[in-house]
Formats: C-alpha cells, structure tokens, sequence
C-alpha cells in the first residue's frame, strides 16, 4: 500500500507503525523541551483529558514447516465518527451534527451499525476523544472507496485484523480467533482499548493463545479545555506475538485437500514421518473458510455452519472414530509372527466361511481361497485366515500390540477434541457387553471390526509403528515456538513413544505382504511409477445397519523396504453407497504422491554412505524421550557380497474388487458409533 489519501486520512496515532507521534506545531514549546503527557493538569477544566489508552498488539504468526504463513495480520480500516469540540452545544445540535455526517456514509459503509440519538450524544458527552466506530472492518481496497465520501468528521480508524491466507486449508487444525468484547461505553476508563483485542476461540489460535497474543502498548492524549489536542505521545509500544511453526508441509496440504476435494464429499487424509514422527499433511473434507469468522460470526451464519449435512467443521482426521476394517489386519499379522502362530512360509486353509458358535463368518469374496500364507493373506485380505489366526494368537496379544502402535489413547498432539478412539479390554467388554471377550468378538476384531475404534491420525501412526519396525515416534504437530525477534523459545526433537517388541523378521514379513496388497492385490490403484507403496485397504459398515453406510480405507507407507512416509485415507461412503477401499481411497493416495515425485524422490534416495536410525539411549532406560540418531555403516568391499536365491514371486490374478465388509456376527457391529 502506497501513501495514498487514504493513509492521510486514518485517525492519526491508531495503529504505531503507520502514524507520526510528533505533537502538532501549534503545541510546541518554545524553549524546545517538549511536553508529556504526564505534565497535563485538569483540575478545574470541564474539557481538558488526560488520557491513557491500551494499544493492542498484534497476533503472532502461524506457519508451516518453511514459514510460509497459515495465519497471520494485516492492517484493516473501520469508518468512526470524530467529534469536534462543541462550544454550549445543546443535545439536539450534536445529534443533528452527527446525523448529516451519518447520512454521507449511510447505505455505502460494509456492516454499517445504525446509531440511536442517545447513543450518538453519550458518547459525544463521555468519549468524544475517540472515534464512534461506524461499520465492520475494511480491506484497503474497500476502504480506498469509502474515502471521497467521508469528508470532516468522519474518518478511517487503521486497526490489526486476523487473516488467513489459505482460507479454509487445514482449519480443523489452525481454529480462528475472535473478538474479547466490545468496546466500552460511558467514560473513558484509564488503559481500555483503543480498538476491539481478539482471543483464540478454536485450534492453535486457543491452544497457543498465551504465545501468540504479545503485549499491549500504551499511548497518553493530552487535551485543553478547549477540545484541541496538545499531545500525543506512545509510551510503550506493542510487542507483537510469537511465532508457531507446524510441521505440516503447505504444499503438501494444499494437494492432499486437492485430492480430496475431487476424489470423496467427506474424509480425512494424514501423513507422517515414520522417522521423527512429524505430522506432514492432515486434512479433513470438508472444511471451512476461517476468514468468515473474522472478525467474528454471526450467530445465524455460524448455525448455518454446524447444520450443514457435511458437517464442515467436525475435524474428521483426529475427532472421529471408526471402524479400522481391514486396514488393521496389518496389526494381526505382525502379532502372529512375532508370537509364532505362523511362520512366513506356513499356511492355514482357508474356507469360504467357518462357524463360530452359532455364527457363521464367512471371506468377504465367498469363495475359499485355499492353503495361503501370510504375505498372500494379507494381499488377498482373506477373512478367514485371519478369523482363524487371531483366534488362534489371541485377542489380548494383538490389541497389546494395538495399544503400543498408539491406538485407544489420544495422540499427545496439542488438538481440540481429539477422539481416544477404543481398543477394548475384558474388563471394557464386561462394563458394556457384560461378558468377556469371546471367539467370535477375536474374529471379528482380526479383521477390523466390532468393538475397535480409530481415528485416521491413530491408523497413520500404527503404520507408521510397522513402517519404523522398532519403535512408534512420538507424533509432533509444532516443531518451533519463536519469539517476535525469530528466536527459538522452543523446539521438539524426535523421540520415541513405544517400544513396539517385536523382531525385525517379522516386520519384513508384513511389509513384504502389504507391498503384494499393492502389486497384484486389493490396492493395485495406489501403485506409484517411482517408488514401492505398501499399504492396506479396508471397507467396513458403519453406523446403525438401518443406514447402510459403509466407509473405506486405504493405509501404508513408502518406500517398502525403507519406509520413510506413513499415511492413512479414509473415505465415507453415502447410504446405500458401494464402496471399497481399493477403489475410493487407494486412488487418492496416487494422485496425491505421484504429482510429489520429484520432492520424494530426492528425499528417499539412500545416501552415498549407508545410515542406520537408532535410538540415542539404552533400551532398558524407563524415562523414555530417546532421539533417533544416524550412524554409518561400512559397505563391504567388492566380492564379499553373499549370493543369495530370490524365491519366485507367485502369479496371480489381479483383484479389481476390493473386501466387502463381513456381515456375521452383527452384535458387535452395533457398538461402532457414528461420527455425527
């Protein structure tokens, strides 16, 4: 903005960096000391005012992982009405004063807030001193038009306004900031302010309010009995806000919100480090504009808003529990192994269906599949070997595995409302089902169903548990808090959240299965052209059965063999709809990793020197909090390579449909709650 008429025409001193704080020339002393505003004296001087006033500061920054801006301020303009000094004026002729400059401005000023007569002429008796603000605030652009109709006695007040850049891009997790009150009325209280402060209501922006709220400056006015300003003098001025600095990725975040806008009406889509545990991307369809709630919202806008249908301000990704489907077969798998139920070259048989009591579970294709081992299992997403194999490894120690990869606890990220999810116990099943886990509860657990619970940031962390193979990161949301001069007040460093506990044999078994899942199995559509995707698709019901809804998952990471990025797509499917994690949310993951190629690429390309990630501690130490750390590792010089035989990877044919939710056992399926 350049120093146009419109910067000439703002009430002198509102905003400090905008203003000249120099008294006018009519007020200057003539032995060159000038005056302060502590040296006024009133006594006995019906209008002469001394008065302090509260400069607000301006909010800190939020920003992404390179300091591109999520939140930030600009300066805004608010028409007011600035009294003159009125010599023996009666009540009527300041009302008639104030009502032909009311009229210019009537009709042409944005939320203009029509003023009664006693409004108008209290404020000329106890504040007319300050402006009488008029309207909502204006952006220079609107402002620049207001101006030729303004004229004397009125003007344009420059005030620090919320904004956010982005609009609605990761809302759920940045929140809004609005308006602590309205300005007093009546006298003129010593340190009020000068214009209306703002507080977090929502997100980050309440979270690390305290941080991003800075200090207040102060200004003294002085004025004669006459009205006329002798002084103005900034005493203190404000200190702006510190800085928050995520660990999402805008670029990142822009295309995962992309994606999901083309791709599902409602869903969430998480990404996430597996070595630091860094939070890349973490969105939830739909959203909503955070501008339109500054500097504030109505009442009926914001109703309108929580009964939208899509329910557009409900953060999808961490507040909501479902259903994790066949996406946590990846859980059952590992716990089998590393229990030694099976072994990577053993098989069960597995039937079309198998009876359970009086229930009968049947694969979600209807077909048997035959003798198949894990990798194929876990590619097939075969219901029966895993009704079988969980039975069999036992409830309690693959929901012990669940608990330590992060599920059925909140994540520790600083989010509102965050969902626990639930990964039930003996002692939850007697509370609410009245009985202990049965087999038929177990089998329908192996698959994903039940009584289990998760949100999609616990199914991105529980992969990234499997992708790490040693232990699950502790998940960072906000890598730096910097104070208004860019210093660091604080900072995260990788740590650990869990030793997982199982061998790194078994790991490699699940990975190896969850890379067929994507060559030649249910998740075919997420195939990648640059790297190899493991994941894991799943589709469950969801809701009452009377609404037959169904919702589906796509969950992996990237590259197979050295895991470096975990992520977690979940799409709702619509009543009655059809649904498949193969078809709905595998896709979306390829169209959003394969447009990142370039950037991914360079960042998993294995260093000229091998590095080994491992904790900076000693495994037996309780405090936990160890940094993962990078050590080389000596390449073995030419010839001292070990031959080794590569098994011949098995043919099979291409699965187009993906797993259908099973629908035996449906007591059980009853206990998952629905997001609304």
């Amino acid at each position: 903005m350049g120093t146009s008429a419109l910067q000439a025409q703002t009430l002198k001193g509102a905003a400090p960096e905008l203003v000249n704080s120099n008294p006018p020339a009519s007020a200057a002393p003539t032995d060159g000391v000038l005056p302060s505003a502590s040296d006024g004296s009133i006594l006995s001087r019906k209008d002469a005012r001394t008065i302090t006033l509260k400069i607000p500061p301006p909010r800190g920054q939020i920003v992404d992982r390179e300091g591109e801006p999520l939140a930030q301020n600009e300066v805004a303009y608010q028409v007011a009405l600035q009294f003159e000094q009125f010599q023996n004026a009666d009540r009527d002729y300041v009302v008639q004063w104030a009502r032909i400059r009311l009229a210019r401005v009537k009709g042409k000023v944005k939320g203009f807030a029509p003023k009664t007569d006693d409004e108008l002429y209290e404020h000329y008796r106890h504040r007319r001193w300050l402006p009488l603000y008029l309207g909502v605030q204006l952006g220079e652009e609107e402002a620049n038009l207001i101006l030729p109709a303004l004229g004397s006695g009125l003007v344009l007040q420059p005030v620090y306004r919320r904004i956010y850049p982005e609009d609605s891009l990761a809302a759920h997790i940045i929140g809004y900031s609005g308006s602590v009150g309205k300005l007093p009325t009546g006298p003129i209280n010593y340190n009020e302010p000068l214009w209306e402060e703002s507080e977090g209501r929502a997100g980050f922006e309440k979270i690390f309010d305290r941080e991003l709220s800075g200090e207040p400056g102060m200004k003294r006015l002085l004025f004669d009995e006459k009205g006329n300003k002798l002084l103005e003098e900034q005493v203190k001025r404000p200190r702006p806000g510190g800085t928050v600095v995520t660990t999402l990725n805008l670029k990142w975040q822009k295309l995962a919100e992309s994606v999901m806008k083309k791709g599902c009406e409602r869903g969430a889509f998480v990404v996430i480090d597996v070595v630091t545990g860094e939070v890349l991307v973490m969105a939830s369809q739909p959203s909503f504009d955070l501008n339109r709630f500054i500097p504030g919202i109505g009442e009926e806008d914001f109703r309108a808003l929580q009964e939208e249908p899509g329910t557009p301000l409900f953060g999808r990704a961490f507040q909501s529990s479902y259903p994790p489907a066949s996406a946590y077969k990846s859980v059952v798998a590992l716990a089998a192994l590393n229990a030694g139920v099976v072994t990577e070259h053993s098989t069960v048989y597995s039937p079309a269906s198998i009876q359970i009591g009086n229930h009968t579970f049947r694969n979600w294709s209807k077909t048997p599949e035959g003798e198949i081992d894990v990798r194929r299992a876990l590619a097939r997403s075969c219901n029966t070997w895993f009704y079988q194999v969980g039975i069999d490894t036992g409830a309690d120690v693959f929901l012990s595995l669940s608990r330590r990869l992060g599920m059925g606890e909140k994540s520790g990220l600083p989010l509102i409302a965050e969902t626990a999810g639930l990964v039930p116990s003996d002692e939850w099943m007697m509370k609410n089902e009245k009985r202990r886990i049965l087999n038929g509860d177990t089998a329908n657990m192996s698959i994903g169903q039940g009584s289990l619970l998760a949100s999609p940031l616990q199914i991105a962390q529980m992969m990234a548990g499997i992708g790490n193979g040693g232990v699950l990161p502790k998940l960072v949301l906000v890598s730096q808090i910097q104070d208004p001069r860019g210093r660091v007040v604080s900072s995260f460093v990788p740590e650990r959240k869990n030793w997982l506990g199982v061998d790194s044999v078994s790991v490699k078994i699940v990975r190896d299965g969850m890379r067929d899942v994507v060559s030649w199995g249910t998740g075919s559509r997420g195939n990648l052209s640059f790297t190899t995707l493991a994941g894991k698709t799943g589709t469950a019901q969801w809701g009452p059965p009377s609404r037959n809804q169904r919702l589906a998952w796509f969950a992996g990471f990237l590259p197979h063999d050295n895991p470096r990025y975990a992520f977690a797509v979940l799409y709702e499917g619509k009543p009655g709809q059809t649904v498949s994690g193969g078809r709905m949310a595998a896709p979306m993951v390829r169209n959003f990793f394969e447009p990142l190629k370039d950037d991914i690429k360079e960042i998993i390309e294995p260093p000229k020197k091998a590095l080994i990630v491992v904790p900076d501690g000693q495994e037996g130490d309780e405090k936990g909090g160890y940094v993962l750390k990078a050590i080389p590792i000596d390449e073995p010089a030419v010839g001292e390579w070990e031959e080794t035989e590569f098994e011949e990877v098995p043919r099979a044919i291409p699965v187009d449909e993906d797993e259908e939710v099973s629908e035996d056992f449906e007591g059980d399926i009853d206990d998952i709650i629905d997001v609304e």
